[in-house]
């Protein structure tokens, strides 16, 4: 299927197909990643980013891997208690 590189503001843009769309399962909003590989351009729907949670991240620190305080010089300005 063939369509047009159009300019839409500064860069440039295509247009695709519902059809196309269609059998990749893009829609409006999805995330995509752009890349040009071998000169080619290729577009394909972004792997989901798992959503990191505080609870999940705090149940991986253990005392082998947490830092002790770091000193950064005396107090300045209204950072004195």
């Amino acid at each position: 299927m063939k369509t047009v590189v159009q300019r839409w503001g500064n860069s440039l843009a295509v247009r695709i197909p519902k059809p196309v769309a269609t059998e990749v399962r893009l829609k409006r909003g999805t995330n995509v990643e752009v890349m040009a590989t071998n000169g080619e351009v290729v577009v394909r729907p972004a792997k989901k980013r798992r959503k990191l949670r505080l609870e999940d991240l705090l149940k991986q620190v253990t005392p082998k891997n947490i830092h002790p305080e770091i000193k950064t010089g005396p107090p300045r300005g209204r950072e004195v208690w």
